[in-house]
């Protein structure tokens, strides 16, 4: 279970710096924006801009097409189902299509409850058997509807 912190624009340019020294900063900022807010704020894209000489536009560009990263906080647990072709071909369809059924809600979303944010990741890794899947950043192997089921019950907590 991920706590995050609350938006703040300090906070934010703390981040900024703090990367800006890396070879293509843009990308690592990002991500830890994303693992201080739970999300990439909106409000975080013009100061990112400012800092890379770029227009708000790349910003935004880059941070819409990377599905990584959330514009929402996300929920108290995040689960990720693996939808890549091995996964696929163990079934990983079915486990999509019931956890989205159990938890009310679709890919990208977060139940009303705020407890579950579900999302949609291509590869693991570790699809030799069965689909995979991600709960609170612990990569779960072998996940059939039954593990399932007790992923979704630890959700609950």
């Amino acid at each position: 279970m991920a706590t995050y912190e609350p938006w703040s624009a300090e906070r934010a340019t703390e981040i900024i710096k703090e990367h800006m020294h890396l070879e293509g900063p843009a990308m690592p900022i990002l991500h830890a924006f994303q693992e201080a807010f739970g999300y990439v704020p909106q409000e975080a894209e013009p100061l990112l801009a400012k800092a890379l000489n770029w227009s708000r536009a790349e910003v935004h560009g880059v941070v819409t097409f990377y599905h990584d990263f959330r514009k929402k906080p996300a929920g108290k647990h995040v689960l990720k189902l693996c939808g890549a072709e091995a996964c696929q071909s163990m079934g990983s369809d079915g486990i999509a299509d019931a956890a989205q059924k159990a938890l009310g809600i679709h890919f990208g979303e977060t139940t009303p409850d705020g407890l579950v944010t579900l999302e949609h990741v291509y590869c693991l890794g570790l699809c030799s058997t069965a689909p995979s899947a991600m709960l609170d950043g612990k990569i779960v192997a072998r996940v059939d509807e039954k593990r399932l089921k007790s992923l979704l019950s630890e959700t609950q907590r």
